[in-house]
């Protein structure tokens, strides 16, 4: 499982909202006490959604889509290289699983 969104970003519109206490109660499902609430409160999707719009991929995100494509560059040269095509069996399969890390459950 990836992270689709930086710990950073979350905080940052806390403290732009005046949400306090920020914690994360499982990956990607972020809680934090809204102003004057005294029980905490899931992010409301529509902010995350618009944080993941204006700042784009998280550093994990960026990791897995450059191993991706290099692996992929990497399986086409040894697939020619070795005249057999399960380097790009291999890849295709590291790719699926790359992108399917990508979907994003809605909460």
């Amino acid at each position: 499982m990836m992270n689709h969104y930086a710990i950073e970003w979350i905080e940052a519109w806390c403290r732009e909202n005046g949400w306090t206490d920020l914690f994360v109660e499982r990956r990607n499902n972020y809680w934090a006490f809204p102003p004057g609430c005294v029980m905490p409160e899931p992010i409301p999707v529509q902010a995350l959604r618009l944080i993941k719009a204006e700042k784009g991929l998280t550093a994990e995100e960026k990791w897995w889509s450059i191993s991706a494509i290099i692996g992929t560059v990497v399986a086409v040269l040894s697939t020619v290289v070795l005249k057999c095509p399960m380097p790009l069996v291999f890849a295709f399969a590291f790719n699926a699983i790359t992108v399917a890390q990508f979907e994003m459950e809605d909460v």
